[in-house]
């Protein structure tokens, strides 16, 4: 039997952040330490929209699928902001605050 080990991704990430994609999307940004490990990400699917979904209690059809960009070992996601941006109620009006969700992502070590 082959037990996976999982780590927080912030032991395995240089950046993880969110900013707005204008006034109606988040873009949320992962970049990874080693290549190794954003290769791994990218080959087993482990960062998927439905995960992503999942995480922020949306609906799979809020999140785009992520985007990978090998050069920068990074992974792109764009959802729909839950409040458009300076509405009211909205508590970040730039969405830099949005991506406390990921962290509580543990993946497994490559």
């Amino acid at each position: 039997m082959t037990v996976t080990v999982t780590v927080p991704i912030t032991e395995l990430t240089d950046v993880i952040r969110s900013k707005n994609a204008g006034p109606f999307e988040l873009t949320l940004d992962v970049v990874f330490t080693e290549h190794a490990q954003y290769e791994l990400v990218k080959r087993e699917s482990l960062l998927t929209r439905g995960r992503v979904a999942e995480l922020y209690g949306v609906p799979p059809d809020d999140v785009a699928e992520p985007v990978f960009y090998d050069p920068a070992r990074a992974v792109k996601i764009t959802m729909r902001r839950p409040l458009v941006s300076g509405d009211v109620g909205d508590t970040d009006v730039y969405g830099a605050q949005q991506h406390a969700p990921l962290l509580s992502l543990r993946l497994p070590r490559a």
